[in-house]
């Protein structure tokens, strides 16, 4: 059919090729990771596969568009104001430091707020990387008063808050409750990363495990780290991939549309 186009676009954490008449109507996609043509529109099929020809590899299944799960629904009723997954890693670093840009005579210093904000860039660009092994990560979720969790991330091995922690290649050592990072004073983070992860159990009602990130350091050394508390190196994160048993994709989809919603965390 003449005017027929087929286009790449990413809908529900995955890529698919949608095939749309020259109005612009949908008359089927694509979708490469389970091999399925779903058809909208049954009088243009023979034209929806044709060209697609070009794009399928292997076998592949037609039918119709699978029933939205419960997650689809929560989803695609989200207003744009309150979808949290369009965030950015660092998100608010990012709106602070558009609002309050580095004082001129304090060019000469680096802001540790550019340092932090690479930090979290890095860290969630790990994390996004695990969605092919099933995770989902919203990045930069606010909490009443003025607190967040730098990413929050859902997968077969459960949820986690992550708390990141820029070195900027220094010595970290963590002892017990306390981290020191170079020859700075100790402070205190295990409060911190385990009531954000509280608040977010509470947001999600489900387990949610503490984690302590640690960016970009020149070496990290662990001593008595509580028991409840993960810590990790930025270059550890892929071996999350790896955890598993405790989620099923259909109990991570649904944490994920509640853990995207501004509105789930008001209360907490």
């Amino acid at each position: 059919m003449p005017g027929i186009r087929v286009t790449l676009a990413r809908s529900g954490g995955r890529n698919r090729l949608y095939v749309n008449l020259p109005d612009g109507r949908t008359v089927a996609w694509y979708d490469p990771d389970n091999g399925r043509i779903s058809v909208v529109l049954e009088e243009y099929r023979d034209d929806a596969l044709a060209a697609l020809a070009s794009y399928v590899t292997g076998d592949f299944t037609v039918g119709p568009p699978p029933v939205p799960s419960p997650a689809d629904l929560a989803r695609l009723a989200l207003h744009p104001d309150d979808d949290l997954a369009p965030n950015r890693p660092g998100e608010a670093l990012h709106a602070e430091l558009d609002l309050r840009p580095a004082p001129a005579l304090s060019r000469l210093r680096r802001d540790p707020r550019r340092a932090d904000l690479a930090a979290q860039q890095r860290l969630g660009e790990a994390l996004d990387r695990l969605e092919s092994a099933g995770w989902r990560t919203v990045h930069c979720v606010p909490l009443p008063g003025a607190d967040r969790i730098d990413h929050l991330a859902v997968g077969p091995g459960g949820v986690l808050a992550v708390q990141v922690l820029a070195a900027q290649r220094a010595r970290v050592r963590v002892l017990g409750p306390v981290v020191r990072v170079g020859r700075g004073p100790g402070d205190g983070y295990a409060g911190a990363v385990r009531r954000r992860a509280e608040r977010a159990a509470h947001a999600l009602a489900t387990a949610v495990r503490p984690v302590l990130a640690v960016v970009g350091a020149a070496r990290l050394e662990k001593r008595s780290v509580p028991q409840d508390i993960r810590v990790l190196r930025d270059d550890e994160v892929p071996a999350l991939a790896r955890l598993g048993g405790v989620l099923k994709p259909a109990d991570i989809e649904a944490l994920y549309a509640a853990a995207r919603d501004r509105r789930t965390w008001l209360a907490v």
